[in-house]
């Protein structure tokens, strides 16, 4: 039996390489916010004054609820926290675009 290789897990649960880049580029937001979230210490209350959202949201964002979430408003909720990502792009490495999250001035 061949066992089947993905370097997206996104990959595995869908058919179109767009998709998949998607889903994996919006859980990698989702899991950078969480880890803000709690390295601050803050309860969901707290979050969600921060983020500008309702608590029920903050709960869906903690409990990985990635459908719910687009990345624009994954983008606008680091700006919220005071970060901003940075894509970059290295086309002598032959790598993947890489994307940078960045801490602006007005981070609390």
């Amino acid at each position: 039996m061949d066992r089947l290789h993905y370097d997206n897990i996104f990959e595995a649960i869908s058919a179109d390489t767009a998709e998949a880049a998607d889903m994996e580029f919006r859980a990698d937001l989702l899991l950078v916010i969480r880890q803000i979230i709690e390295q601050r210490g803050w309860s969901q209350k707290e979050a969600a004054g921060a983020l500008d959202v309702a608590q029920p949201r903050v709960s869906e964002l903690l409990g990985g609820k990635l459908s719910l979430f687009s990345a624009d408003k994954l983008i606008s909720l680091l700006a919220k926290l005071g970060y901003r990502i940075k894509p970059q792009y290295e086309p002598e490495r032959q790598q993947p675009l890489k994307v940078k999250v960045r801490q602006t001035d007005r981070a609390a």
